[in-house]
């Protein structure tokens, strides 16, 4: 009965709305403040303690019931709530291209034009010779066909959104012929064979999981035949007892029967990485040497740019898709224009792209590099002289990442912590919730920050996230 009274006292003894909206008047750090956020705040607290006393199994300590106790609650749940849902961190995982954390780091030539296009009008569908309407396809179809060899471009806002259109405008309501070992899956399963459907196009499949000849396509042909698909599966490999066509053998077949032939690159990439001692990749400039009809691509994966899905290729077939309502549903926006045509002509000089593109920098850093930011941001660490945690190198191999070379491993360097009374997961996530957060991996009840995807610039706030951490160590719950 006592704890039945107790709780009830303490239900009692909550503060209301008003109450507190009269309190915080007096503190400063709600000068300012929009009314709604002062509210929701409070309500969110005082609702939060009220649950927490009704469930039996929870200890609520008084002090969290005093005014004082709430206030600086609602000052956490207000701040969060004035912060930026999407903020910046600290990628130490050593994947490059990190779907969860944003994909590729744009190139500063694209930060800054992006900042200038965004702060400001633009010719974006205005022709300033003509002084009329104009494409916004225009600003960047002249640098990806001077880069890729192609008679025509256009972009749109993804891939699968590129990939989606060009079924639909070359072979809705008829058969689209692809090999089994291509129906790839990308991210948030989405599947090919699911674009397809939504395209109107008939999915038509030959061949077998690991093995499709060039006469399985061709005995699939028909009169309601449509397109023949080649999808490049850059996320996954098929290893072993295995057989797939060469894309200009499907162009062939395609000229034979006055087919168009389509091959969605996936990741796609203008630069050959077999230069630089690294896996073969196909590169979009190949796709089209071959004659293909229509390449698709992705503009933020290792092409290094914003999120976009280029198209290139015949223009007798690009001007078709040009002229498909869906094009207005899928463009692109001025900011993500600006942000890619600045990435695109970093590729006229491939030495330029490849020092000043993050992802590719990121790809091609050699391994004594490496060393010597581990190195450093061992150093850095190690001087906040805590007695509590110890930092060590490890070798290691960074991905990719991004559905792009899954066979590849990057040799790296990580710098492991471990934290004395601190299980790896607890530290893991009290640096996802750090300021800035940092997103590290756990390898033997080690925390391990890959430093190949770390930036120099960021190793002072990596420190200063450890040593906030390590003053406040004691207020931790394991």
């Amino acid at each position: 009965m006592e704890k039945k009274n107790s709780r009830t006292e303490m239900l009692r003894s909550l503060p209301g709305i008003d109450r507190m909206l009269e309190r915080i008047k007096a503190v400063p750090f709600f000068k300012g403040m929009p009314r709604s956020v002062q509210v929701a705040s409070i309500r969110t607290v005082i609702d939060g303690l009220r649950s927490d006393i009704l469930d039996k199994d929870k200890e609520v300590p008084g002090s969290a019931l005093s005014e004082t106790g709430i206030l600086e609650m609602v000052k956490k749940q207000a701040s969060a709530a004035m912060s930026p849902n999407v903020k910046p961190l600290v990628n130490a995982t050593g994947v490059i291209v990190h779907t969860n954390l944003g994909r590729s780091i744009l190139a500063e030539q694209a930060l800054n034009n992006l900042q200038i296009i965004g702060g400001g009008y633009s010719n974006l569908e205005f022709n300033l010779i003509s002084g009329k309407r104009g494409s916004r396809y225009s600003h960047v179809e002249d640098i990806i066909c001077e880069i890729s060899g192609a008679e025509a471009a256009m972009v749109v806002n993804n891939n699968a959104g590129a990939v989606l259109l060009c079924l639909e405008t070359l072979a809705r309501s008829k058969h689209v012929i692809v090999s089994r070992g291509e129906l790839v899956e990308i991210g948030g399963s989405f599947r090919i064979p699911d674009v397809m459907a939504k395209s109107g196009a008939l999915l038509k499949e030959v061949g077998t999981t690991n093995r499709t000849h060039l006469k399985d396509y061709e005995e699939a042909i028909d009169n309601e035949t449509g397109l023949l698909l080649k999808v490049h599966t850059s996320n996954y490999s098929v290893v072993g007892f295995t057989a797939s066509v060469a894309l200009d053998e499907l162009v062939a077949l395609g000229e034979k029967y006055r087919l168009p032939v389509m091959e969605d690159l996936g990741s796609g990439t203008f630069v050959d990485f077999s230069k630089y001692g690294l896996v073969k990749e196909p590169t979009v400039q190949e796709s089209i040497h071959s004659g293909v009809d229509i390449v698709s691509f992705s503009g933020d994966k290792l092409l290094g740019g914003p999120q976009a899905g280029i198209i290139t290729g015949s223009k007798t077939v690009i001007d078709k898709i040009k002229q498909n309502p869906l094009t207005r549903a899928l463009r692109i926006d001025k900011l993500t224009l600006s942000a890619l045509e600045s990435t695109l002509k970093l590729y006229r000089d491939e030495a330029a792209a490849t020092a000043s593109i993050p992802t590719l920098k990121m790809m091609l850093m050699p391994i004594e590099h490496i060393e010597k930011k581990a190195a450093m941001l061992e150093s850095r660490l190690k001087d906040l002289n805590k007695t509590r945690m110890t930092v060590k190198q490890f070798d290691s191999f960074s991905r990719v990442g991004g559905g792009s070379l899954p066979l590849l491993n990057l040799p790296s360097k990580c710098v492991g912590i471990n934290v004395k009374a601190m299980s790896a997961n607890t530290l893991d996530r009290l640096l996802r919730e750090g300021d800035p957060p940092v997103i590290g991996r756990i390898e033997d009840d080690v925390y391990m920050m890959d430093v190949r995807t770390i930036q120099t610039s960021e190793f002072d706030s990596v420190a200063g996230v450890f040593e906030r951490l390590l003053e406040n160590i004691g207020t931790y719950k394991d």
